[in-house]
């Protein structure tokens, strides 16, 4: 059975003009936890730490 020939994507053409133009996407990172990501609102006063 002959093989099916590869019909013309504008989207997929458009993606690898843009591709050719800027560059490769960056790798995606995971996400960290929204507690690693912001400081905390108030500092903890030495008292409070040492218990």
């Amino acid at each position: 059975m002959p093989r099916k020939k590869k019909t013309f994507e504008i989207g997929k053409e458009v993606k690898a003009i843009a591709r050719e133009r800027v560059g490769t996407v960056p790798a995606s990172r995971p996400i960290q936890p929204k507690s690693a990501r912001k400081k905390p609102k108030h500092k903890r006063s030495m008292e409070e730490e040492t218990e």
